[in-house]
Order: structure tokens, then sequence, then C-alpha cells
């Protein structure tokens, strides 16, 4: 029954990263009418798998780990809908350099309600607003390194990985930090890069996150 599930989770992540790959297609660098443009997009989304299917592959592949580390966890359905938002935001912010607010301030009341009949929705609540203040301290500090996108994203992400502990949280973020500076120094060492070029750093505050959730506690 264990291996079932698991396929269908895997079978259900490849829906939702097909979705998110429709979706984030929806929203374009710059935008008069952000909200105009949110209807568009999630009017025109439609979940009809193209090639070369990464979307899919790796929504499925991140689904089916979630449900492999938190099977029978009631905090499951609050990770596997972060894995669907991150999807959307990676691939939008990757292509855009933009987190839409449309994807991510919606998205703490749905994981909070998800969260709320867990009995973790105060920790997580408490880490969410530690990570978005850490990085909103980084934003007054640096404007042209943090974006606002990504302080309201650290809330987010911070939301779900204290749901799963502080201890996860605080790797959460430290993890997603590391990754985007090793990717940086990794243009810089290969000259595509200078000191001044700017790069998404949703994705690897994304990708943080996921690795600190799935193995740690």
């Amino acid at each position: 029954m264990f291996w079932i599930g698991l396929g269908g989770l895997v079978l259900a992540g490849g829906v939702a990263g097909s979705y998110a790959r429709a979706l984030a297609a929806g929203f374009g660098e710059e935008t008069q009418d952000a909200r105009q443009e949110a209807v568009l997009a999630f009017r025109t989304a439609a979940p009809v798998p193209r090639r070369p299917y990464l979307a899919e592959l790796v929504t499925g592949v991140v689904f089916g780990l979630v449900g492999w580390r938190f099977w029978g966890s009631p905090l499951l359905p609050a990770l596997l809908y972060g894995v669907a938002a991150g999807a959307v935001l990676t691939l939008v912010d990757w292509r855009t350099f933009r987190l839409p607010d449309v994807v991510t301030l919606p998205s703490y009341l749905v994981v909070a309600g998800l969260l709320a009949p867990t009995g973790q929705l105060p920790m997580g609540l408490a880490c969410g607003l530690a990570t978005g203040g850490v990085y909103l301290l980084l934003w007054l500090a640096s404007p042209a390194g943090v974006g606002l996108g990504d302080v309201k994203l650290g809330v987010l992400l911070g939301l779900l990985s204290g749901a799963v502990g502080v201890n996860t949280a605080v790797l959460a973020g430290v993890g997603g930090q590391l990754l985007g500076a090793l990717y940086a120094l990794g243009l810089l060492a290969t000259k595509r890069a200078t000191r001044r070029t700017a790069f998404p750093f949703g994705p690897f505050m994304i990708t943080g996150a996921l690795l600190a959730v799935l193995i740690w506690k």
C-alpha cells in the first residue's frame, strides 16, 4: 500500500510540475497590472506535459521524496503544497527575476490552514517571522543583493520548515545562502559573471529549504 501511495504522489507531482510550468509561462518580466497578469496566467495555464518534461520529472521526484520522508505525517499536505508553489516560484524567478506576490502571499494562508490541525502552526509562524526578519535585514543592508520578493519567500519557507523543526528552519536558511554563494562563485570562476551580476536567488532559497526538510529534523 505504501508503494502504491508513493507512486500516486509521484504521478501527482508530475501533474503539478506540468501545471507549474504552464502557470509560470504566464508571468512576464514586467507588468503594469499584476492582478490582470495573474488572472490571465491562471486562466491560460493547462497541465499538458511538454518536452523536455523537466518540470514534470523534477516535481514528480520531489513529491515522491517528500512523501517517502513524511509518509503518515500530518505535515505532508502542507509540504506537498509547498513543493508545488515552490515549483511555480522557481520557474518564474529563474526566467523573469520575479517572485510574484500572487503566488507567495496567498500561500501563507493555504499553508497556515494546512498546518493548523497538526499543532505545529505556532512554531511555523515563529520561524517564518524570524526567517523573514533576517531577510528583511539583508534587504535593508543590500537592496541590490536581496529583493523584497526574497523577503516574502523567506517567510513562507520559514513557516514550512519551522513546522518540521527549529533546526530545520535554521538549516533551510543557511542552506539557501550557501547554495546561492556557491552558484555565484561558480559564475565568477568561469568568468560568466562579475561581482555585480544579478541572478535569481529564490530557486536557491527553495532548494535549501527542501534539502533541510528532507535530511534534518
